[in-house]
């Protein structure tokens, strides 16, 4: 398996991109777990969700380059296109901005004076599609960062360009690296992430020939 941008259209190939060695999967995860527990979920929430704003608007305001991705890797129309930008920026906005409401303690009726506390869970990863490249990054990042965890990655292999922008909007929002990773790697590779202790969960949309 090897990650290509190839075009739609004529199925050209115009770049193929490297994968990561097993040396490099486990350092991603080293950084992810040292980060989640010694800055990310220690962080208040308003701090995270900041940053999940800023991606944001990131994101709107370079929504031609973001649209040129998805024409180039899945030949979607320039308006569809468009469409998913502004559906991904939206959702990384409900969660930035709900974030606080969402994450407070709430008192438990039947048990006077106890209240129910949520907080987060650790190193998370994602296994995406290609069918919606950013959204289906959006609906997993908004909701997991802005909570307090950190989460890898893992796309479908062919949209490496979009997989790659979309991890660039938190680099340049103020995500430390850690918080936001992710990787170039085969679905082996993956499997040996998922075994793994440090990893506490897995979100997985799948259809056929996603992988």
């Amino acid at each position: 398996m090897c990650f290509q941008t190839i075009n739609p259209a004529t199925g050209e190939t115009l770049r193929t991109f490297p994968m990561a060695s097993d040396a490099e999967v486990a350092t991603a995860l080293k950084t992810a777990d040292d980060r989640y527990n010694n800055d990310w979920k220690l962080r208040p929430v308003a701090a995270r969700a900041q940053i999940v704003k800023r991606a944001a608007a990131l994101l709107r305001q370079n929504a031609g380059e973001y649209v040129g991705y998805l024409t180039l890797e899945m030949g979607k129309l320039v308006a569809e296109a468009r469409d998913e930008v502004e559906l991904s920026a939206a959702i990384l906005d409900y969660y930035a901005d709900r974030a606080e409401e969402f994450l407070k303690p709430q008192p438990l009726a039947e048990a006077p004076g106890s209240v129910v506390v949520i907080e987060p869970i650790g190193v998370l990863v994602a296994i995406e599609p290609s069918n919606f490249p950013y959204y289906q990054l959006a609906r997993v990042a908004g909701p997991v960062l802005a909570a307090g965890n950190v989460v890898i990655f893992k796309h479908a292999p062919t949209v490496p360009q979009c997989a790659l922008a979309f991890a660039r909007l938190f680099e340049q929002a103020g995500a430390p690296e850690g918080v936001y990773t992710h990787l170039f790697c085969t679905v082996e590779q993956v499997g040996a992430l998922i075994d793994d202790f440090r990893v506490r969960g897995v979100t997985l949309i799948w259809y056929a020939g996603a992988w």
